[in-house]
């Protein structure tokens, strides 16, 4: 199965240092299905408002580290309470959810609960907000900082120009020239062009 179950006490090892109690406030608050996914490459988690019987359902990615699971987890949590105040009556990520969303988040700065790269990146996201956590690259480029070193991957920018990485296990490229924001890369097999993100995460082949 591609969700797991999150009871309250095991949720804490996704969670960095102090900010559990937070957290478990707000789910118990709101009375939150929460779920923990396995990754998916489009989203980093989502939200579900409560329908009938069901309870306000939340998935975050179990493959994040601490630091970028409690930001997904308040993002969602935000479009959680535009909804009980706003209902449909408003955009997704509009004004009403970039104040709250910004209202929960400074809750955790207040505490220090973040390293201080990582706070001084949301501090500065604070007075604009992307739609979406991922939409902010800097910010999600000091948060891979704190992946598991293990992994092997590298963001594309890492990647020298010329060299060659793979992704998903099976498609091979070319790392070629830096094009505006993203960088051109050739793929190996079939001979075209795909443009990258910097901050897309690669296996590099050696």
């Amino acid at each position: 199965m591609s969700k797991s179950e999150a009871p309250l006490s095991s949720l804490e090892d996704y969670l960095p240092p102090g900010s559990s109690p937070f957290i478990f406030d707000y789910l118990r608050q709101y009375k939150v299905h929460l779920t923990i996914t396995k990754e998916r490459k489009s989203v980093l988690g989502d939200y579900r408002h409560a329908l009938g019987e069901k309870n306000h359902r939340i998935s975050v990615n179990g493959n994040l580290n601490k630091f970028a699971f409690l930001i997904t987890l308040v993002h969602e949590l935000a479009h959680l309470v535009t909804f009980i105040q706003f209902n449909n009556g408003v955009l997704a990520h509009g004004k009403e959810w970039k104040s709250i969303y910004r209202q929960l988040l400074t809750q955790f700065l207040l505490h220090e609960i973040f390293p201080a790269t990582i706070r001084e990146a949301l501090e500065r996201s604070l007075h604009n907000l992307p739609a979406s956590s991922c939409a902010d690259e800097n910010l999600m480029r000091i948060l891979k900082k704190f992946n598991n070193k293990e992994s092997g991957l590298l963001m594309v920018e890492q990647i020298p120009e010329g060299a060659m990485f793979e992704i998903e296990g099976v498609k091979i490229f070319k790392k070629g020239k830096q094009l505006r924001k993203r960088y051109q890369c050739l793929e190996i097999k079939t001979g075209k062009l795909y443009l990258f993100s910097p901050i897309y995460e690669v296996r590099p082949i050696k």
